[in-house]
């Protein structure tokens, strides 16, 4: 990666979700800036990066949330930078969905979020401000037909992102979201189907491709960076454009 901000260096910072996707990506990026860096997630990966700490918790629990902040400081000394990152959903129909699945999608893509901020509030004001990032998705702005929980959820988190801006912006802590668009990773097939259908994907966004892991770090460096100094309560798509409607592709068949 180019440019990566000087203020980074040294910085202590929590990747929840990070050992695969976006937040592998997003933490192999902020180690490489220089960030001290703990990837928390329910498993350890199974090629773990030298440069990055690794911790097994389950943050959709209070305690877990906790443990992984107090790990942050004993290990590095403070924290500084928050990226919520782990988050996601299988497809399950509204009509037919258990009361147990939806408080699950939930509680990940929403509560854990709101667990770690609470619980890196005092150890972020204590290190005189820091910055949190939300990896929220494009199914927060738009509808979510088979993922309508999650897509809820993330609505949620985009507006718990602003309210905790202006809550926390005295104590110096910058909040902000990226609302991420249709990515390519690993798993890409089981979200949108074969290399084929993966293709016609990307031709339909303006940039010509699906984003990747690359394109969301860069955009977590620049929120994490003193370059965004005065930058709090934004919602920044990083979507290549955004999708296409739909009813232009039916105008085309007449």
């Amino acid at each position: 990666m180019t440019g990566v901000p000087d203020s980074l260096a040294g910085k202590a910072a929590v990747v929840t979700g990070g050992t695969r996707g976006l937040g592998r990506a997003i933490a192999a990026a902020l180690a490489g800036a220089g960030c001290k860096v703990l990837v928390c997630a329910r498993s350890e990966p199974a090629d773990p990066d030298s440069r990055i700490s690794y911790m097994q918790a389950d943050i959709r629990e209070p305690d877990g949330a906790r443990a992984v902040v107090e790990r942050c400081v004993s290990n590095f000394g403070s924290l500084d930078i928050l990226v919520n990152n782990a988050g996601g959903s299988p497809q399950a129909e509204a009509a037919v969905a258990s009361p147990r699945f939806f408080d699950a999608i939930v509680k990940l893509n929403l509560g854990a979020p709101m667990y770690m901020m609470q619980a890196a509030h005092a150890s972020l004001k204590a290190a005189g401000g820091g910055s949190i990032v939300n990896i929220a998705s494009v199914s927060a702005i738009r509808p979510s037909p088979g993922t309508a929980a999650y897509g809820a959820a993330k609505a949620g988190l985009l507006n718990l992102t602003q309210s905790l801006a202006q809550e926390w912006g005295p104590d110096g802590i910058r909040v902000n979201a990226l609302i991420a668009g249709l990515m390519a990773t690993e798993t890409a097939d089981q979200t949108y189907g074969d290399s084929s259908a993966q293709s016609k994907v990307a031709a339909s966004i303006p940039m010509g491709r699906m984003g990747t892991g690359d394109d969301l770090a860069e955009a977590v460096l620049w929120l994490a960076s003193d370059r965004s100094r005065w930058v709090s309560g934004a919602r920044i798509n990083i979507d290549g454009g955004g999708e296409r409607p739909f009813f232009l592709e039916l105008l085309k068949e007449d």
